[in-house]
């Protein structure tokens, strides 16, 4: 184990070669190690959710709620395992006293979304009594936090309206942005995107902004979407950017940076073999189809700016919504992703391993730093 640790990135529940059981592998602490995962079931609205949470040390675990139609609850419940360690990694290298937490609604929201539901989810999450903090994801939004902050006062990510900070993407983006400058000085040793092709695949909730930052800062921007619409409404208001027909055409295209920005696993064995640009900095979590994949980009010369370190602006943003949010002293936290990239950077080169796996060893070290006396006590809902 100790041998594989440098290739290995975040591990996830996927990556575990034995045939036992998801039950059995959540007491394998080299498996993750959870604290607690709980099955939801509100048979009146429908509801079937799993919350899981993977750390407490730093803090109540924090992470959004994923509403989405799994194959089948086996698959939801490895995305929730997968999903709430890498907020516990996340949370600790934005420097936020949270751990790690996630939930996944079972279910296609367009179909199944109700307010019952919501209510009912809210009233799961509160059972936990603040150990867990929710907050947007896929197919979860602004008006559906406020509906869930109804039955659970641990809600973030609620709208202005109700005492919330908003759309989380916006500050998600900036975060990518600082990462991709902190890229960009390592790599040809200025920190801007000036004059530099960037290739975003996926300009929904946060690629949109991202187009903005890249703009701004003097860059070219080449973008795709599943979506047509989504890139229809980029192209409409800024006609200077490009579009491709899709993910794999955008990573063959001459570019400087990729950034994906969509779901995960864009990162994988034809993908990186294919990629043109040196940098790869985006939004989306779990880019790493799976382990080895980072050394492979490594191996090429492709500077991988790990997505747990950079998309932590969203996550920043909601907590700082518990304090009674500001949005400038919000920015101020994302801001320092900069810092934080720069810091992995350095210490995967001292260290000679890729960046993903320096970032893992700096999150460990800080959730190891903590000691007992330290860990938050429980919080009441005020």
């Amino acid at each position: 184990m100790e041998g594989e640790l440098w290739t290995s990135g975040v591990t996830t529940v996927t990556d575990v070669r034995q045939t036992d059981s998801i039950v059995s592998r959540l007491f394998r602490s080299e498996h993750g190690g959870h604290e607690q995962v709980v099955l939801c079931q509100d048979r009146d609205s429908g509801l079937k959710a799993v919350i899981a949470l993977h750390s407490t040390a730093l803090g109540p675990g924090l992470g959004g709620t994923r509403f989405f139609p799994y194959a089948n609850e086996d698959a939801a419940v490895e995305d929730v395992l997968n999903l709430s360690r890498g907020m516990s990694y996340k949370n600790a290298l934005a420097g936020l006293d949270h751990g790690g937490g996630k939930a996944v609604i079972i279910g296609d929201p367009d179909l199944h979304k109700t307010e019952a539901l919501l209510l009912a989810y809210g009233r799961f999450v509160a059972s936990l009594g603040g150990r867990y903090v929710t907050a947007c994801d896929v197919g979860t939004y602004v008006a559906d936090m406020d509906v869930v902050s109804r039955t659970n006062p641990w809600t973030t990510g609620r709208s202005p309206e109700n005492g919330g900070a908003g759309d989380s993407s916006v500050l998600t983006a900036w975060g990518v942005y600082q990462g991709m400058r902190a890229a960009a000085q390592v790599k040809w040793g200025d920190p801007t995107l000036r004059g530099r092709r960037v290739g975003i695949a996926g300009v929904g909730k946060v690629g949109h902004h991202l187009v903005e930052h890249l703009l701004d800062d003097g860059a070219e921007v080449v973008v795709t979407d599943v979506r047509a619409e989504a890139v229809d409404r980029v192209r409409a208001r800024h006609p200077q950017v490009t579009a491709v027909t899709d993910a794999g055409v955008l990573v063959r295209t001459p570019l400087d940076v990729y950034a994906p920005c969509a779901l995960g696993g864009a990162l994988d064995d034809d993908s990186v073999p294919a990629l043109t640009a040196s940098v790869v900095c985006g939004a989306a979590n779990n880019q790493l189809a799976h382990p080895g994949v980072e050394k492979d980009l490594a191996d090429r010369g492709i500077l991988y700016a790990p997505d747990y370190v950079v998309n932590a602006g969203g996550v920043i943003q909601v907590a700082d919504e518990l304090h009674g949010f500001d949005f400038e002293r919000a920015k101020a936290k994302a801001t320092k992703i900069f810092d934080t990239t720069l810091a992995i950077f350095e210490r995967a080169a001292a260290d000679g391993i890729p960046p993903a796996a320096a970032a893992d060893r700096l999150a460990e070290q800080r959730i190891a730093d903590r000691t007992p006396s330290e860990r938050w006590l429980r919080p009441t809902a005020g």
